[in-house]
C-alpha cells in the first residue's frame, strides 16, 4: 500500500512538506512579534467585503494556526491518516486532495460568512428605520458576547430617556462597528483540508478503530468520523457566541473531500 518506505513513523514527501511549511510559518508567526503578526494577517483569510481580502488567501490561510494546540492538532492528523492516504493514492493525487479540500473548506465558510453578515445587516437597518432601546437591546443580547457594564449602563439610560436622540445615534455607531468587525475577522487553519482527509480515511477504511482523547474507547471510522461531523453541523448552527471555530468551513472540507473519494473510487486503481 505504502510506497513511501516500510517503516513505522515514515512520512512520504506532501505529508513531509504540509507539516514543514506550516510548522515553519507558525514559528515565524509566533516569533516574529509585530513583524510575525502582520505576515499573518496578510496570509488568513477575510470576508469578500473586508478590505483586507486577497484571492491568495484561500490558499495561504490553510497554512496558518492561531495557537499551539490548533497547529498540534491538525498537523498530528495530517501525520497520522494523511500519509496513510498518500500511500493509497501516490503524492499528486493527494496533493490535489489536499488543495480542494481546503479551498472548499473556505468558499463554503465564506459562503456562510456572508449570509450571517446579511442578517446581522439586516438588523441594523431594521433598528434604523425604527431605533428603540428594546431593539437595541435584543441585537446586544444575541450579537455582543459578554456586554460590557458601560454598554448595559448605556441601555439602561436610554430607556430612561428614550426622547434624546443622541442615544440612537451613538448605538447606530456601535452597530455599524460591529458589523465591521465582523467582516475583519481572519480565518487560519488547516482544519478544513483535515476534516477532509478524515472524512476520506472513514470511506476507506471504514472499520479501523479510532480513539479520541477525551473518550478513550475504540470507535470504528465509519461512526467516529460522522457523529464528529454532526456535532460540527450542529455547532455551526447554533452559531454560540463563545464559539470562535469555522465549523462550517469544517464541514465544507468535508463535503469536498466526501465528494472526491466518491468519484475517486470509479478509478480506484489510479494511483499518481
Amino acid at each position: 500500500m505504502n510506497g513511501f518506505g516500510s517503516g513505522r513513523f515514515s512520512i512520504p514527501p506532501v505529508v513531509k512538506w504540509i507539516l514543514i511549511i506550516n510548522v515553519v510559518l507558525f514559528f515565524i508567526t509566533a516569533g516574529l512579534g509585530t513583524t510575525g503578526s502582520i505576515i499573518g494577517y496578510k496570509l488568513a483569510l477575510f470576508n469578500f467585503k473586508s478590505q483586507h481580502f486577497n484571492p491568495y488567501q484561500l490558499i495561504t490561510h490553510m497554512f496558518m494556526h492561531g495557537g499551539f494546540s490548533h497547529i498540534f492538532f491538525n498537523m498530528f492528523a495530517v501525520f497520522i491518516f494523511g500519509r496513510v492516504l498518500e500511500g493509497v493514492w501516490g503524492s499528486k493525487k493527494f496533493f490535489i486532495f489536499y488543495i480542494v479540500t481546503g479551498l472548499g473548506a473556505a468558499l463554503l465558510h465564506l459562503l456562510v460568512n456572508q449570509v450571517q453578515l446579511s442578517i446581522l445587516i439586516s438588523k441594523v437597518n431594521e433598528f434604523n428605520q425604527f431605533p428603540s432601546p428594546e431593539i437595541f437591546q435584543h441585537f446586544v443580547d444575541k450579537y455582543v458576547n459578554k456586554p460590557s457594564v458601560s454598554l448595559l449602563s448605556f441601555i439602561d439610560e436610554w430607556i430612561y430617556d428614550q426622547d434624546n436622540p443622541g442615544y440612537a445615534k451613538e448605538a447606530t455607531l456601535f452597530m455599524t462597528k460591529l458589523v465591521q468587525s465582523r467582516i475583519d475577522i481572519p480565518t487560519v487553519g488547516a482544519s478544513g483540508a483535515v476534516f477532509g482527509i478524515l472524512i476520506a480515511f472513514a470511506m476507506i477504511f471504514p472499520n479501523v478503530e479510532l480513539m479520541i482523547i477525551f473518550f478513550p474507547v475504540p470507535i470504528k471510522a465509519k461512526y467516529l468520523i460522522p457523529l464528529y461531523a454532526v456535532a460540527e453541523l450542529f455547532f455551526g448552527i447554533a452559531n454560540f457566541q463563545w464559539d470562535n471555530v469555522a465549523h462550517f468551513a469544517h464541514l465544507g472540507g468535508a463535503l469536498v473531500g466526501f465528494i472526491l473519494v466518491k468519484i475517486w473510487k470509479q478509478n480506484r486503481f489510479t494511483r499518481y
